[in-house]
């Protein structure tokens, strides 16, 4: 009954073969929620592969039916212990996106999980199966070495929606957070800073996506007969873009960033250097907010970007100018700025410079809002020093994830203070061909959630705090 055992028995898991044999099972269900096609997969991932995992660690589990039409249902796992004063709500996501299986490399499939050397290939290996597989098998270590106790409770929900925007989630835990009575949140996914460095962060930044539009006429037309007598679209539409954001990369509308980087920020990020290992690109130094570093910037500020421009036809250019001009695009969004208020800042800004014609539409109604648990919050003080401990080094604090995640949901709706502890890293393909994780930082994710667990299950602290960012 130790600290040491209960970490050995988390690693011993993934050296002796487990994780990878339970992660290539839970792979192979194409849990796509894009595809329509899929719904059967998801309520199979729920139903025949985590119910009977969870029901052998003690958890008494039940699948709700989404309160959204457009999302999949919900697996929540509880598990209750006398006199214990903790419940910890953790999360996961059964769903991927696409498999994409056309352009994966020879000799690999979305749906197998293939071993190349210290990574583990197939689709959900990062996002999210193989994460919240490594904090379930911490969960059992814990159990093992503790003789059947944690010393807390828990309650782990699993959604399948997670890849379109999380339909339903916040309805689904505003109506069940009484009776879940949680007070720590606890879970994983996204990456970490670096390959090479355990990773925690307290929140996520927001995402909200738009189609600008720029339609003058039905059909193209022949450019020796027309050209200099028809307003070509694309070139509207590339000086409205470029009338938000700067050649550099910096936003040009005030309303889209914040007034200030918070002191706390700041220091929490002072010796975070990011990088995405051997295979991420270098970063681009000049680009993005002047007077800010590169955490400062991706985990401290706001980002604008151009997912997708269309003008004519791309793969077959012709003589002729297009009617209509296309650009889907998407804000990053740090805790501070109105989310509400972006697209009429973005509307009266168009209007300003003389780009009426510029149409502007939000791309779907659900987004993920931005959240940041205080990094001084004595929950992210215990997490750190529990991690500190396992690894022997101190672990970067990011005060939000990069990306966007419904933590809103965990941190706003339910008023958890929220830790999260990444298994992956940026370069992990996820969303693209080729998804893996790397072995090394699976072990070490095992090794610092057991850490992390046995922690709570000793302690008699208040980590509960105050929520303030």
């Amino acid at each position: 009954m130790t600290r040491e055992a209960a970490i050995k028995a988390a690693t011993d898991y993934l050296d002796q073969g487990g994780f990878t044999a339970d992660l290539a099972r839970r792979v192979a269900i194409p849990t796509e929620s894009q595809n329509p096609d899929r719904r059967q997969a998801l309520a199979d991932y729920l139903e025949k592969e985590m119910r009977g995992t969870l029901e052998k660690l003690g958890f008494s589990c039940a699948i709700h039916d989404n309160p959204s039409p457009k999302g999949g249902p919900f697996l929540v796992a509880t598990r209750r212990e006398p006199g214990a004063t903790k419940t910890v709500f953790s999360y996961g996501h059964g769903d991927v996106i696409r498999g994409q299986d056309a352009q994966w490399r020879s000799g690999l499939n979305p749906w197998q999980v293939v071993q190349d050397g210290d990574r583990l290939y197939g689709r959900g290996t990062a996002d999210n199966k193989g994460q919240h597989t490594v904090n379930i098998a911490a969960l059992e270590a814990v159990l093992k070495a503790r003789g059947g106790k944690l010393g807390f409770n828990v309650v782990l929900l699993i959604e399948t929606g997670e890849e379109v925007g999380s339909p339903g989630l916040n309805e689904f835990c505003a109506a069940h957070k009484a009776e879940w009575g949680a007070n720590l949140f606890l879970a994983s996914d996204g990456p970490r800073l670096s390959p090479e460095r355990p990773t925690l962060y307290c929140g996520a930044r927001g995402g909200l996506n738009f189609d600008l539009t720029v339609n003058l006429r039905v059909g193209a037309h022949h450019s020796g007969n027309w050209g200099g007598l028809l307003a070509d679209p694309g070139i509207i539409l590339a000086h409205a873009i470029a009338s938000i954001v700067g050649p550099t990369g910096q936003i040009r509308i005030p309303e889209w960033v914040p007034t200030e980087l918070p002191a706390g920020v700041r220091r929490a990020l002072a010796d975070c250097a990011v990088g995405g290992g051997s295979d991420g690109p270098a970063i681009d130094t000049w680009w993005g907010e002047p007077g800010l570093s590169p955490a400062e910037r991706v985990y401290g500020w706001c980002s604008f970007d151009v997912l997708a421009f269309k003008t004519g036809n791309p793969e077959a250019p012709v003589n002729a100018i297009p009617g209509i001009a296309t650009a889907h695009c998407q804000i990053r969004f740090v805790v501070g700025p109105d989310h509400t208020q972006f697209l009429p800042a973005l509307r009266r800004h168009l209007d300003r410079h003389g780009f009426p014609q510029v149409q502007v539409t939000q791309a779907r109604a659900d987004i993920f809002k931005a959240t940041r648990l205080d990094p001084d919050h004595p929950y992210v003080h215990f997490a750190l020093e529990s991690v500190e401990r396992t690894m022997g080094r101190r672990p970067a604090l990011l005060p939000n994830l990069g990306g966007s995640l419904p933590n809103d949901v965990f941190a706003d709706t339910m008023g958890l203070p929220t830790v999260w502890m990444p298994h992956s890293y940026a370069a992990c393909s996820q969303h693209a061909p080729n998804e893996h994780v790397l072995l090394p930082v699976m072990r070490e994710g095992l090794a610092m959630m057991a850490g992390l667990l046995w922690d709570l299950g000793e302690t008699s602290l208040d980590l509960t705090g105050s929520r303030a960012a």
